[in-house]
């Protein structure tokens, strides 16, 4: 972890901008940090990250929805029971396609969507925004970096010259 302080000091920051925004506009806060620890989890990089993040979280909680809403037509337990494993299963199966293949990021979708009884008003948002958070936590990670390493080669620069010139102070 060769940038370890770059890292914490982008996740640190953004963690706290989002509570904010979170905070302002009612938004779930722990959901938005589910969909952002789905982004980093996932293995695409760049945007292609934030489009399976979306993909797979909003697959799983259309699946929850569905068991939710499906068992809530018969009197007995069973047939959620029963809608459950199949959904489990299409969660499952549906990796098989690419913007899908993150199976975890459908089930933290889904158990989101039972967390909050299949309340999407609150958890898309949350969900949707939290992908972008971590998104914008790579993109100032790498500023940072960026930084750091000018910095470091300007100071090894001005070091060389100094040291050329004779003045240095050793």
């Amino acid at each position: 972890m060769e940038h370890r302080w770059q890292i914490a000091i982008s996740a640190g920051l953004l963690a706290a901008v989002w509570c904010g925004v979170a905070d302002t506009f009612h938004l779930v806060t722990w959901i938005g940090f589910l969909g952002c620890s789905t982004y980093f989890a996932q293995p695409k990089a760049n945007f292609q990250g934030v489009v399976v993040t979306w993909c797979t979280n909003l697959s799983g909680v259309f699946w929850a929805w569905l068991i939710i809403t499906g068992s809530g037509y018969f009197d007995t337990p069973l047939v959620g029971y029963l809608f459950t494993g199949i959904a489990t299963s299409a969660m499952c199966l549906q990796a098989s396609y690419q913007k899908l293949s993150f199976i975890p990021g459908a089930f933290i979708g889904c158990c989101t969507t039972f967390a909050m009884g299949a309340d999407l008003a609150n958890i898309l948002p949350a969900l949707i925004l939290g992908a972008l958070l971590g998104y914008s936590m790579t993109l100032l990670t790498s500023q940072l970096i960026t930084i750091k390493l000018k910095w470091l080669e300007f100071r090894d620069t001005s070091s060389a010259a100094t040291t050329s010139s004779g003045t240095s102070t050793e």
